[in-house]
């Protein structure tokens, strides 16, 4: 069918499916990537339902993504700011952080850290930001001090030090001094003082997943000889018997230290969830999976997220640490349809890595790989795109017969410009 035949199609069925209609509303209003379209979608969604609401968040996400993901000029991070602002206030009210909402929120955070470093606000007012959501906010988000330290600077980082510095010396408890620990055990990490984060670290109950870290760090220091012999005394504290019985949550948790993996991480929000312990439980067992990800390896990170219902962190562990070519198939894959921007990428170097086989069932792979990238560029709305990387890529294989036999026979069509291969291979 031709492309107005189709359109006819879809506008008939929309007429009839009122949640496809409201789908392609959302898409078109922001696929132009304009921003103020994003502002008038944020200024209904907050009388809508919490599904309507929902649906025009991830809308108004997918633009701030989309217009980051091409480097957009635009200063993205009042919008994305707002965003933030907005899912807070929401989830506030609601009270449970949990859920898909909660999920957008986590997104929306990360995506102000990067609008902020594209386009670095003042440094006061983003220090100023952080310190209220953290300290007087209701718990959420929890900001990651290392995704904002390019755009706070020192001197942003110096005042939010400074504030920690207080709330520490003034001896309370609860909510704010929880805050407070953190955060100055994120800023010693951040301005690179080992010593600070070493002595942090070390006050922590014994903890392998804390030992682990401490040695990460001092050997990054290149303080080697200290590194080993903290892992010999945290080795020798292992072997020691617990002092006290411990109930099953905290006997989970020390399995899930001692080999953090999917299938500890499973048993231990088993255990979490019955004590009602599985919030704090859970982001503390994803600091670890994160910080082991970040040494090298996200498979079992990307894997835990992907169990734990949540694939769109799945995905972005997945491109921040780095999994494995088969994973990160495995996940671009399951993007693919609503994603096809984000996936094409993906899908290109496996095509690279089956011809460099230079196998004739790999061929045939790689040519039906192909034939489902030039559906991904379709949905992207970069066909010619598509065009271009093919008659590269045959140009470049065109001493391969037998490919260029297989891509023929996978019915895609080859630009008219590559010429014909002279030399079978």
């Amino acid at each position: 069918m031709d492309a107005e035949t189709l359109a006819d199609l879809l506008l008939a069925q929309a007429e009839r499916d009122p949640e496809l209609r409201h789908s392609l509303e959302l898409r078109a209003a922001t696929q132009s990537g304009d921003v103020s379209e994003a502002h008038r979608l944020l200024d209904t969604a907050v009388t809508d339902g919490n599904v309507e609401y929902t649906a025009k968040i991830g809308a108004v996400l997918d633009t701030l993504q989309r217009m980051l993901d091409a480097g957009s000029r635009a200063d993205l991070a009042p919008l994305a700011r707002r965003t933030v602002d907005d899912i807070s206030e929401v989830l506030e009210q609601s009270g449970d952080h949990t859920g898909d909402l909660g999920e957008r929120l986590e997104r929306a955070v990360e995506l102000y850290a990067r609008a902020c470093a594209a386009r670095p606000p003042d440094p006061e007012k983003l220090a100023g930001w952080i310190v209220e959501v953290e300290f007087d906010g209701p718990g959420w988000p929890v900001i990651d001090l290392a995704d904002f330290a390019a755009a706070l600077g020192e001197r942003g980082l110096k005042l939010i030090k400074s504030h920690v510095d207080d709330v520490l010396a003034a001896n309370g408890a609860g909510h704010r001094r929880d805050v407070a620990e953190r955060l100055r055990e994120q800023l010693a990490e951040v301005l690179g003082d080992v010593d600070e984060l070493v002595a942090i670290l070390s006050a922590k109950p014994p903890r392998v997943d804390v030992s682990l870290k401490i040695v990460r760090v001092l050997r990054a220091a290149g303080r080697h000889s200290e590194a080993i012999a903290h892992a010999a005394r945290a080795l020798t504290h292992d072997k020691q018997p617990p002092p006290q019985p411990e109930d099953e949550t905290s006997l989970r948790r020390k399995d899930f230290d001692a080999r953090p993996d999917r299938e500890t991480f499973a048993a231990l929000r088993e255990a979490a969830q019955a004590a009602g312990k599985w919030t704090a439980q859970r982001r503390e067992a994803l600091a670890t999976l994160r910080e082991r990800a970040a040494g090298g390896g996200a498979d079992e990170l990307v894997r835990v997220l992907l169990d734990d219902g949540r694939p769109d962190e799945a995905w972005r562990a997945c491109v921040r640490f780095g999994a494995s070519p088969e994973l990160k198939l495995e996940l671009a894959e399951l993007r693919a349809e609503e994603h096809p921007a984000e996936t094409i990428p993906v899908l290109r170097e496996h095509v690279d890595e089956l011809i460099e086989r230079k196998d004739p069932q790999a061929y045939r792979e790689a040519a039906r790989r192909l034939k489902s990238l030039r559906g991904l560029h379709k949905r992207a709305g970069t066909a010619d795109e598509f065009t271009a990387h093919l008659a590269a890529l045959v140009e470049t294989h065109r001493r391969k017969t037998r490919l260029i036999t297989e891509i023929r026979a996978a019915r895609i069509a080859i630009p008219k410009a590559v010429t014909s291969p002279r030399t079978p291979r």
